[in-house]
């Protein structure tokens, strides 16, 4: 398997001071590379690596600068066995190829870009970069190049007497190790890459490499979890890793800015993190440092155990400086000043060290004033620190007043005598005396600074935010505008709150007769751009004060003033962010969507131009979520209550769009939005039935197995009843006016007859109630009255037995108390609740039967059926070959093993329930063998009629 080669540059043509040709040589995060020296006038530059034993190379991978970057780079190998001397005189190098470089103008110059070429095995000592040409930007003002990394993949060779002349022997056989898995090359190790090493701090790599070789010693002697460990171990040290090298990087920075303070704390914070990611993840103890196998490694644990470990968070600068002021100044060290202060009132040698902490001898023993516990008045001042990772050069970390956090750092008095812990509370650290850039500084004077003058911790607008926001700036002012795009909630607040009373100062303005006023459409216009952007906000009370001034703005300010194509722009631009906001699962922010999109619609100029129903009465997809479909759905239930249903095509607001609207809502998986559905399309067939039958599938048995079409049909057989019931009322009082009879005012006859005509139109059957014998005064004679009552009570009966009750008028006129009758088992009650029948269907029908996967109630002969065909788990089902009936994929073979499993009879049908064969199931078969006393014996249905009866 393929690994890094070791090498040394043994050549450059030229370099620059501070960044050395020696810098290939190794590869972190903190490498600066060879950069080429400034205007040197070459064009060419040449690297010459000499590898530190003769090698078999399979890949070159390159590294390049983000911005200093060469045309192209060629690759020269040279090969001289150990046996031949080998000067610069006696080198041929041979031509492997190059390698061409983007320019990364398409990355800004903030990316480097990796080369790895693949070439043919060969061997060598010597390779040799050429990098020709420059990659001009602006960037590069003085024409250099640079090389950031350079690595080399291949085997070590073995040098033997046969292949000592120089003779290159290898073949065409000869094929770089490829990983089976990937086809790309196999490496020995995922450290040897060059996109790990140059990113991972050096100390996780070398512990990456032993937990590497640690694997492939478990996996060897089978020890399985032990090796997964290891794996996940190694996934998290990468990520770790990563995050050190950054830290190291900034390190250096500091380093290069003379900034020792933020150096020594990056210092800290490297060793700080190490330790507690090596202490989290066990990896001292997934090592085995004694070579012998530990017990708890071969077990699951806690950290391990739910896939990817988590890593301890990292620690702030602020927490590195607390710790090293806990450290500074911990009992023990108090113990150390104390003594030494003594020691110097005596003439002691003790000296304050460079850093004002004062350098002590070794430890003594402690007076018993100093070793005793702590008094209890300091306990208010502790603070837990359990969860800060500890350096290992630190000691421990105890309580001390310096967790209190004040902002502001004095240095120490010498004056003041050091009697107890009280005497240093308000010492500083020495060290971030003077520092302004550690983030320890800026955290304890940001309050301080935001208090003293409170418009710093608002952002002033860039160049783009002032593009889009230039009108409300000339309209409102530029301290409003940046009120709204502050970071600071309160101050969005502020600026919702002055852009109310804006709006309501520009009445008086408008009175008055400013000319320099803005006019009420560019009010209008650029309040509409900034509430877009409260309308987003995260914040609820910045949203709520939003909603607060659109309803205002839409109710009070909009009304009269401004033009109605601006009005439209408004609504425009404010109604989909509202809409997105209506399906927030929030209960308080979908619910205040809905109040301010209905009080939009509630604005005449709104109305009149009818911009909210058409967005609302869009179908609504199977895919919309729940909550945002019932938001719309519920929106327009209450735009029908509150503007009625129109006949203008363009309001949104017609049955047709609404029954489109509702039609597609009861096709939701969800059962809310089912529901508003259905109260939509009973308010649309109150006004044009014949339009919503439309809309649905037939009505008939088939479709009434189906529980949510079996509803909907129920309801709208009630508006049938209600509006037959009103028909007679009509006709009674149409006959007795044409009797004679004063009770029907004659300004109420023309009324009434139309009413009676279109309701007979729009009746459920679809036709005529019967023949009526009429005239030119309506209902002539007295027969034909009496023949159009008994038509109508047999209509009425005929609804209520779900016109299955055709033969059975006759008797149905004689009895006068209504009776409920199932077509399938002839139950029946007194009543006309068509409730109970629902109840009987779903609870105890012997006909019927439920879905086991879906739950839908239809017959048990067509249950085969379903499973394979309609059911919801469909793919799930297969039909037997052997005796038709529907199993389960998981169960098909234990299914053919069972004895009920046999060929079908001739003309017979397989009961689902039982398994029994069903003769003339087309002949009364099924009712025959569900509703007999011996019939199916797996229908429990039947039973429970019986106890029922």
């Amino acid at each position: 398997m393929a690994k890094k080669i070791p090498f040394n540059v043994v050549f450059a043509s030229d370099e620059d001071v501070n960044f050395p040709a020696s810098e290939l040589n190794n590869h972190g995060p903190t490498v600066h590379g060879w950069r080429s020296a400034p205007d040197g006038g070459l064009t060419s530059h040449d690297i010459i690596l000499r590898f530190q034993q003769p090698a078999k190379i399979y890949r070159i991978q390159l590294l390049a600068h983000q911005y200093l970057i060469p045309e192209k780079v060629e690759l020269w190998l040279h090969y001289s066995p150990k046996s031949l001397p080998s000067t610069p005189s006696s080198q041929y190098f041979d031509f492997l190829g190059f390698v061409a470089l983007a320019d990364n103008a398409n990355t800004n110059y903030k990316s480097r870009e990796l080369q790895s070429v693949t070439v043919c095995p060969r061997r060598g000592t010597h390779l040799k970069l050429r990098l020709i040409g420059v990659q001009g930007n602006d960037y590069n003002g003085t024409g250099q190049i640079s090389l950031l990394a350079v690595n080399v993949l291949g085997e070590d060779l073995e040098v033997g007497p046969n292949n000592g002349n120089g003779e290159d022997h290898l073949g065409n056989s000869d094929a770089p190790p490829l990983d089976t898995a990937t086809g790309e090359l196999a490496l020995a190790s995922i450290c040897d890459d060059l996109l790990f090493s140059m990113y991972v701090e050096e100390s996780i790599v070398q512990s990456i490499r032993e937990l590497e070789q640690r694997k492939v010693l478990a996996v060897n002697a089978e020890r399985f979890e032990y090796a997964r460990k290891l794996k996940l171990c190694m996934t998290a040290l990468r990520s770790a890793g990563e995050r050190l090298g950054r830290y190291a990087l900034a390190k250096r920075q500091a380093v290069q800015q003379e900034d020792f303070t933020t150096a020594r704390l990056r210092k800290e914070q490297i060793e700080m993190y190490r330790a507690a990611v090596l202490r989290q993840l066990q990896v001292q103890q997934l090592l085995e440092p004694q070579g012998v196998a530990i017990g708890s490694n071969d077990q699951s644990c806690e950290i391990y155990a739910g896939g990817k470990p988590s890593l301890p968070a990292a620690p702030s600068l602020q927490d590195v400086a607390q710790a090293l002021a806990e450290a500074t100044f911990s009992p023990k060290s108090l113990t150390s000043l104390s003594l030494d202060d003594k020691s110097s009132t005596d003439g002691s040698q003790g000296q304050p060290g460079n850093d004002g902490v004062v350098a002590t001898p070794a430890p003594a023993p402690a007076p018993a004033s100093l070793q005793a516990t702590p008094t209890p008045t300091l306990g208010g001042w502790r603070k837990s620190h359990d969860e800060l990772p500890q350096s290992p050069r630190l000691p421990s970390r105890h309580s001390s007043p310096m967790s209190s956090r004040q902002g502001s750092l004095r240095r120490r008095n010498k004056s003041v005598p050091r009697n107890s812990y009280e005497d240093y509370e308000e010492r500083a650290i020495p060290t971030l005396r003077h520092s302004n850039t550690n983030e320890f500084l800026r955290e304890c004077q940001g309050n301080a600074i935001l208090e003293a003058d409170p418009n710093r911790g608002r952002s002033r607008l860039n160049d783009r935010e002032r593009r889009q926001a230039a009108l409300p700036i000339l309209v409102f002012g530029s301290e409003l505008v940046e009120q709204f795009y502050s970071r600071q909630f309160q101050d969005r607040e502020d600026g919702l709150l002055r852009l109310r009373n804006f709006l309501k100062e520009h009445d008086l303005v408008e009175i008055t007769g400013n000319e320099h006023a803005a006019s009420p459409n560019k009010v209008a216009r650029s309040a509409a751009l900034l509430l877009h952007r409260a309308v987003r906000d995260a914040v609820y009370s910045v949203f709520g004060q939003a909603t607060e001034t659109v309803r205002m703005l839409f109710l009070e300010y909009v009304p009269g003033r401004v033009s109605p194509n601006e009005v439209a722009r408004c609504v425009d631009r404010l109604l989909p962010e509202l809409l997105a906001k209506s399906g927030d699962p929030s209960a308080r922010l979908h619910t205040l969507a809905q109040h301010t999109i209905l009080s939009i619609a509630a604005c005449p100029e709104v109305a009149e131009q009818h911009l909210v129903a058409p967005a609302l009465s869009r179908s609504v997809g199977s895919g919309t979520h729940q909550r945002l479909a019932m938001s719309r759905l519920q929106m327009l239930e209450q735009l029908v209550h509150t503007q009625g249903i129109s006949t203008d095509k363009h309001s949104g607001l017609t049955c047709r769009a609404l029954s489109e609207c509702g039609c597609s809502g009861i096709h939701h998986p969800a059962e809310p939005v089912r529901k508003v559905a259905e109260r939509i399309l009973v308010l649309v067939y109150k006004v044009n039935p014949r339009l919503v039958r439309k809309q649905l599938p037939p009505d008939d048995d088939i479709t009434r197995r189906n529980l949510l079409y079996r509803q909907l049909f129920t309801e709208f057989d009630k508006l049938d009843l209600d509006r037959k019931q009103e028909l007679l009322e009509a006709n009674k009082y149409a006959g007795g006016h044409s009797s004679g009879d004063a009770a029907t005012p004659p300004a109420d006859k023309a009324s009434t007859s139309s009413d009676a005509s279109r309701l007979m139109m729009n009746s459920r059957s679809g036709h005529g109630l019967g023949p009526v014998a009429s005239s030119s005064n309506g209902f002539a004679s007295c027969n034909g009255k009496q023949q159009y009552n008994e038509q109508l009570k047999r209509s009425m009966l005929s609804v209520s037995n779900s016109r299955k009750g055709s033969a059975s008028n006759s008797e149905s006129t004689e009895d006068n108390s209504p009776k409920i009758r199932c077509p399938f088992c002839n139950w029946s009650c007194v009543g006309s609740d068509a409730s109970q029948l629902d109840r009987h269907y779903w609870k105890a029908c012997p006909f019927l039967t439920k879905c086991p996967q879906c739950s839908q109630v239809l017959e048990v002969a067509a249950l085969n059926y379903h499973l394979t065909t309609e059911c919801d788990a469909k793919e799930s089902y297969v039909v037997c070959a052997r005796c038709t009936e529907s199993v389960h994929k998981q169960l098909y073979e234990l299914h053919q093993m069972e004895d009920y499993c046999r060929e079908l009879k001739t003309g017979a049908a397989r009961c689902p329930l039982c398994h029994d064969d069903v003769h003339l199931p087309q002949d009364g078969g099924w009712k025959l063998h569900l509703l007999s006393a011996g019939g199916c014996p797996g229908n429990i249905r039947k039973k429970n009629l019986k106890k029922s009866n």
